[in-house]
């Protein structure tokens, strides 16, 4: 999992990308200015840059950041599909770039495409366990387990949001799929077998907690 700083003052856009980003299992920053951009680049791994920006513009930011020796890989939004504004972001320092309107996945395939690039490598930590969401591997205490495709997909998206309380229905909507239409109990049965194989016990959990009468939460601080 990545840190993606979203820099846009459209709330709109935020909130869509935002979704699509946390759904491929990044933690998302937001900033709305340019001056925010820049104060909370260093907790990065990514940029997605909006150009239109109120007082900093997109350029400034990104001409700040590589003037300040920051090289995090800059994804450029922009109306413009010019060369020339092309041709301007990527003397500035950006990496790649989109231009509006724009598909919300190819902002998420670009984002994975540039984080390749740089060498990072997505795992998510919580103490002696490792989630490898592009690799679908698990790592407890140095050992691999072997979890089935539903095991790892519940395991990651209770992991993606820690501390967040998970119904039964909306875990199957998120891991089974909105054309499931089994009882919510098959839920309980999955997170049982994970269970086992994490070694966590129900009543003093290290993992995954039961939320009685609600569904489950994964226990642990953010990646």
């Amino acid at each position: 999992m990545a840190s993606v700083l979203l820099v846009d003052d459209d709330p709109a856009i935020r909130e869509i990308l935002r979704a699509y980003l946390e759904r491929e299992g990044h933690r998302v920053i937001e900033a709305e200015s340019g001056a925010e951009a820049l104060s909370r680049a260093g907790e990065a791994d990514l940029v997605v840059l909006d150009l239109m920006l109120p007082e900093l513009d997109g350029w400034q930011v990104a001409r700040r950041l590589r003037e300040a020796g920051n090289e995090v890989p800059i994804l450029m939004l922009t109306a413009r599909g010019e060369e020339e504004e092309r041709v301007k972001g990527f003397e500035l320092g950006a990496d790649d770039y989109v231009t509006k309107p724009f598909s919300p996945r190819e902002v998420v395939a670009r984002v994975r495409a540039l984080l390749r690039r740089a060498g990072h490598r997505d795992r998510m930590v919580y103490g002696p366990l490792e989630i490898y969401p592009e690799e679908r591997k698990v790592v407890l205490a140095g050992k691999p387990l072997a979890l089935s495709k539903l095991e790892f997909d519940l395991l990651l998206t209770l992991a993606q949001h820690p501390g967040m309380v998970y119904s039964r229905e909306r875990l199957l909507d998120r891991v089974w799929g909105g054309d499931f239409f089994g009882v919510d109990r098959v839920v309980d049965v999955h997170v049982a077998a994970l269970r086992k194989k994490l070694g966590d016990d129900p009543e003093n959990p290290r993992f995954i907690e039961t939320v009685r009468g609600v569904g489950y939460r994964f226990l642990g601080d953010s990646p």
